[in-house]
């Protein structure tokens, strides 16, 4: 994906609605705290952190996602800096097939968003990459032989995700 640009969408944003997955919630002395399943522990709840576990939700109960094969936060070094990916799911060999990026609800899905999950696939060269907020969401299928990166109107199921 290196070698072309992901140009944001013309189609209409695909909606999303994560508030039906019930979060474990606790008090910290920090604050308010909800539960990473994928993690293990609790997680200073955010408006991008509460979009990312209701997302987690969605991937592991409506697509199939296992658990077991997907990270939050994942490292990554990108010209000498470290980054992170907010989550990174895998086949079952372990190679990377998508990561996902997380807004705020607040936050519109913009170009320069789309730039960020860019630069990060030019380090794992995965199949997919979705963008949300939320509330909409936008998902862009690789096609590394044709160069093309196309633009599907859903969520792949995690066998559709793995298939060759």
């Amino acid at each position: 994906c290196s070698k072309f640009t992901i140009n944001f969408p013309t189609i209409e944003k695909m909606s999303i609605n994560l508030s039906k997955y019930k979060l474990r919630y606790s008090n910290s002395y920090k604050g308010i705290v909800v539960f990473d399943r994928l993690r293990g522990k609790y997680i200073a709840l955010t408006p991008e952190e509460r979009v990312r576990q209701g997302f987690v939700e969605f991937l592991i109960n409506e697509k199939l996602y296992p658990g077991g094969l997907m990270g939050n936060e994942i490292s990554i070094v990108q010209n000498g800096i470290k980054r992170r990916c907010d989550t990174v799911v895998y086949d079952r060999k372990g190679n990377p097939v998508m990561i996902v990026e997380y807004k705020a609800s607040t936050v519109n899905i913009t170009q320069e968003v789309f730039n960020q999950i860019y630069r990060y696939n030019i380090v794992l060269k995965v199949k997919y990459l979705v963008v949300t907020n939320g509330i909409a969401f936008y998902c862009c299928e690789i096609d590394y032989n044709n160069m093309v990166c196309r633009f599907i109107d859903h969520i792949p199921s995690y066998n559709e995700l793995i298939k060759d």
